[in-house]
């Protein structure tokens, strides 16, 4: 099969013309006849020396000749295919496999570009093409025209998954059965799939039985890179991973919280042929708690990056001591050292107010603590030890210390029986002395912590020895009695240090080994257990898909085709639940595109017997029309030189002689080639109080509003916050400047605490770059008053009017908080006036803000109530800058529409509430200024 192909064949016949163009070139005009004339020999000199030869030079009839054959050429359509992709001999059908799982992101476009050039190859040929994605979900398909096969390849993309291969065994079949003889192009990525154990060998025998032809295409060695992690040693360990080496032995993992800010970076480097590298991210648990993605930096692939859940962060820990009153003291409590033990890496609570050790217990676990320590605990009342069994079997951790009552009773909720009373060392009866810890075996969870020589125990609890015991010892003394001992029960699990959580019965609380200990027993904790009562209902909670990632590793909105997850689902991403989070943002789950133990291994095509193997450099396709244009471009130029110097055009003396006297064909030139400079467009000088972004508007505290292009309704806002500038100016102590109108997309929106934006339906919806300035700028505490206007059209329950529909829909990518309507003791109607409404040119509209958390029980009754900031929007439909718009002379612009005659007044008296509530926060709701509210309400 030849490399060389023309898309329009027939156009070399054009090239039989060569021969009689070379005749043609070479004709002249007969020479002058020569005829003496006396008279002429006055004007002798003033014949010019210029000479025309009789013949066309043989060079330039050469090039013309290269010119009209690059030409043909050209028309021709030249191809150069040396691999032959896509072209064949026949009419037959051609199959294009593509792997589009995560591990083809990285060259994606090199991909496309052979895929492109198989389906071109096909086209020339006339052939019927069929496009299939091996990471898409398995269904029939057809060979169809090539036209309609690229727009199948524009629709696919890399999925963040791994392909299953062997899902599309029996559609290829089929298409095969249909279209025998056809042609197979595999576009592979070069690594194994989830399930490829017989893909290669199951494609081969489909060609063999159909008589079809197989072209591998695939890189040389795979480029890919993954990532998985896991938590080894209370360490974040990050594991980079090849299919095999690649020459790209080195690369940076980053750590990146919420919001997409780098908290760390670790380098790492793959040894000589090593397929992992590896990096640790040890860092205070602050930092490490905030970690919500780890991605390969450059690698934009959804196997580079692992997403991070609550699982992997900080635990809820309730803590419960057994003793008295007395007893629960600094210093003397074991709670204590528990406490202090385990603040650095989790969220400790107490009890407050509880009347006894079983509202203790209940009152954590209604708080939906994931750790349940009990430390010096004695038996329980049954309906206490019944719940806190349904807490462990539904996946909580129950943490036991001992102590003189766990000793004295007789406690189901343990991990191995107990002998009755303790075993003392070292005491003044006892023959023997203090035991200090043996090395933790391999398989427990403190493997790799080295107990301290100085670390003694004086008492102990003993288990009764059984078969079960050394399966369930996590730490012994060096006597092989076991002082950690656990046991799994349903999806929790039951762990018991056999000594107490102070000082009494060993100083192990007082060592640095304690808090490893503990921060590694806390970290098996799995996710919070449900509430009372939904402990039967665990197993069947799903959690529907909150936000996906693309095949390039982008997180965004779930495809359709997304479906939700238990809540115990720990396997790796596919095609039905998508790598990304699922569930609420506070406790849900993260699904990976691998598992923490997953490998990239190298694809096998052994079994592909006959089959051609190529690389995707290899199968490059060249279009050669562009090349032989501009060749014959070029030409083109060369002869017209070669003419005009043949011509004598081209001498010095003749281009002297041609220009000297012609100051107006050199004038004409100078005009033309200055008309040509590129121009500084003029304009009048901008007032400063109208450029968003200049320096003024960092100096001078200014309201703003958004420029919708509808010339009307831009008018009514700048006039509207210019009437209610000026009222701030009078009334208070604020001084502002002129308002600004601003581009949410081009201008800096920083300098602004307020911006005003009118709904108008009628025009577009803002660009992306718009909306995530505006998410930007309200993240960082900035207010959006959104404005739709529609009081008078809106209808409770009733269809949303068009203002509303629009603001739903540009709303839509925002994370906008819970909203409700101003309630009565909100700071913002305290701000400055006392209002109970805000008004605008219409009366009767609800006006939005942030919802308050709910007010403590018990907790003395405040006149103003505020949130932890400031509201980052506001809705209202009130046309509030119709209310206050004003012309020169203070005029009112608008008439406003309700019966109260002071509606203009509360309007402004809303506004300013507004504005010196975005500037001064929730100051209002302080202690201290309280009787004054008081004083003014009348209360």
């Amino acid at each position: 099969m030849l490399g060389l192909t023309f898309a329009a064949p027939l156009a070399l016949a054009a090239l039989i013309g060569l021969p009689a163009l070379w005749f043609l070139l070479r004709v002249t005009p007969p020479r002058p006849r020569r005829i003496e004339f006396p008279p002429l020999k006055l004007v002798a000199d003033l014949i010019p020396q210029r000479q025309t030869p009789a013949r066309t030079p043989p060079w330039l009839l050469l090039l013309r000749l290269l010119i009209a054959a690059a030409l043909i050429l050209a028309v021709a359509g030249p191809v150069w295919n040396p691999g032959g992709v896509g072209a064949g001999g026949g009419r037959s059908a051609l199959l294009v496999l593509l792997d589009n799982g995560f591990a083809a992101a990285h060259d994606w476009r090199d991909r496309l570009r052979v895929a492109t050039d198989a389906i071109e190859g096909a086209a020339r040929d006339g052939r019927p093409v069929a496009v299939i994605g091996l990471a898409e979900p398995p269904a029939a398909f057809e060979a169809k025209t090539p036209a309609a096969a690229l727009e199948r390849l524009r629709a696919l993309a890399p999925r963040p998954i791994l392909p299953t291969r062997d899902a599309h065994l029996a559609s290829i079949g089929t298409f095969l059965e249909k279209n025998r003889g056809a042609g197979l192009v595999w576009i592979s990525d070069g690594v194994a799939g989830a399930s490829d154990e017989r893909f290669a060998k199951g494609l081969a025998d489909l060609v063999g039985g159909s008589g079809a032809a197989l072209t591998v295409l695939r890189a040389e060695k795979p480029p890919a890179l993954a990532l998985t992690a896991s938590e080894t040693g209370g360490t974040l360990t990050a594991r980079a991973l090849r299919a095999a080496p690649n020459g790209r032995d080195t690369g940076v993992i980053r750590a990146l919280d919420q919001k997409g800010l780098p908290l760390a970076e670790r380098d790492i480097a793959f040894a000589a042929d090593a397929t992992e590298a590896t990096a640790a991210f040890e860092m205070p648990v602050e930092l490490r708690n905030s970690i919500s993605r780890l991605e390969i930096a450059g690698e934009r692939s959804a196997g580079a990056v692992v997403l991070q859940d609550e699982r992997g962060k900080r635990r809820r820990v309730g803590l419960v001591f057994g003793g008295t009153l007395d007893q629960a003291q600094p210093l003397l409590a074991p709670t204590y050292y528990l406490a202090r033990a385990l603040q650095p890496f989790a969220d400790v609570q107490e009890a407050r107010g509880a009347k006894g050790t079983a509202d203790s217990i209940n009152q954590l676990l209604d708080n939906q603590v994931s750790v349940l320590v009990l430390a010096d605990v004695g038996a329980l009342d049954e309906r206490t030890t019944a719940r806190v069994e349904s807490f462990v079997k539904a996946g909580g951790m129950l943490l036991r210390f001992a102590g003189p009552r766990l000793a004295a009773g007789n406690d189901p909720l343990v991990p191995v029986r107990l002998r009755r009373g303790n075993r003392t060392l070292g005491g003044t009866l006892s023959w023997d002395s203090p035991k200090t810890l043996a090395p933790f075996p391999p398989e427990s969870p403190f493997a790799g912590l080295t107990p301290p020589a100085d670390i003694g125990v004086r008492r102990q609890i003993l288990a009764e020895p059984d078969g079960d015991l050394p399966n369930r010892t996590w730490a012994s003394l060096q006597d092989g009695t076991p002082i950690v001992t656990a046991q799994k029960r349903g999806q929790g699990t039951l762990v018991l240090f056999h000594v107490t959580a102070d000082t009494t019965w060993s100083n192990l609380p007082l060592s640095g080994l304690f808090i490893d200990m503990l921060r590694r027993v806390v970290g098996l904790a799995g996710t919070s257990a449900p509430p009372a009562g939904e402990a039967s209902r665990a197993s069947a909670v799903v959690l529907a898909p909150r936000a996906t990632l693309d095949g390039f590793g982008a997180l965004g909105s779930p495809p359709a085709s997304a479906t939700a997850v238990a809540a115990d689902y720990a396997d790796r991403g596919n095609a039905e639940h998508p790598p990304g989070f699922y569930g609420p943002a506070d406790g849900g789950i993260s699904v990976n595109a691998l598992k923490p133990d997953d490998r990239l291994r190298p694809l096998d095509t052994a079994g592909l017997d006959g089959a051609r193997i190529g690389t995707l450099a290899g199968a490059e396709t060249l279009d050669l029309r562009p090349t032989l244009f501009t060749l014959a471009l070029l030409l083109l130029a060369l002869d017209t030189l070669a003419g005009l110097w043949l011509g004598g055009f081209l001498r010095r003396s003749a281009w002297a002689s041609r220009l000297r006297g012609r100051p107006a064909v050199l004038a004409f030139a100078g005009l033309l080639l200055f008309a040509t400079l590129p121009a500084q467009p003029l304009r009048a000088e901008e007032p400063a109080a109208n450029r968003p972004n200049g320096i003024e508007s960092s100096l001078v505290t200014r309201l703003a509003y958004v420029i919708t292009g509808d010339a009307a309704l831009d008018e009514a806002s700048r006039t509207g916050l210019t009437g209610l500038t000026q009222m701030l100016a009078s009334r208070t102590a604020l001084e502002p400047g002129e308002p600004a109108g601003i581009d949410p997309a081009k201008d800096e929106l920083a300098f602004y605490p307020l911006i005003y934006w009118p709904i108008a339906p009628s025009r577009p919806q803002p660009s992306e770059a718009a909306i995530r300035k505006i998410d930007a700028f309200m993240r960082n505490g900035g207010t959006v008053l959104f404005d739709t206007r529609d009081a008078l059209t809106a209808r409770p329950g009733g269809p949303p009017s068009p203002e509303a529909a629009y603001l739903r829909k540009m709303l839509a990518t925002l994370e906008v908080p819970e909203l409700e309507p101003v309630p009565l003791d909100h700071v913002l109607t305290k701000a400055f006036y006392l209002v109970d409404s805000f008004p605008g040119r219409y009366a009767t509209g609800q006006t939005w803000v942030e919802a308050l958390p709910p007010a403590a029980e018990g907790a003395e009754r405040r006149p103003a109530r505020a949130g932890d900031g400031v509201s980052p929007i506001i809705i209202t439909g009130n046309d509030l800058a119709a209310a206050w718009a004003v012309g020169r002379r203070g005029e009112p612009l608008y008439p406003v529409v309700g019966g109260d005659q002071r509606q203009r007044e509360m309007a402004f008296r809303g506004g300013v509430n507004i504005v010196i509530y975005t500037l001064t926060g929730n100051y209002k709701a302080d202690q201290v200024h309280v009787p004054a509210l008081l004083e003014r309400l009348g209360q």
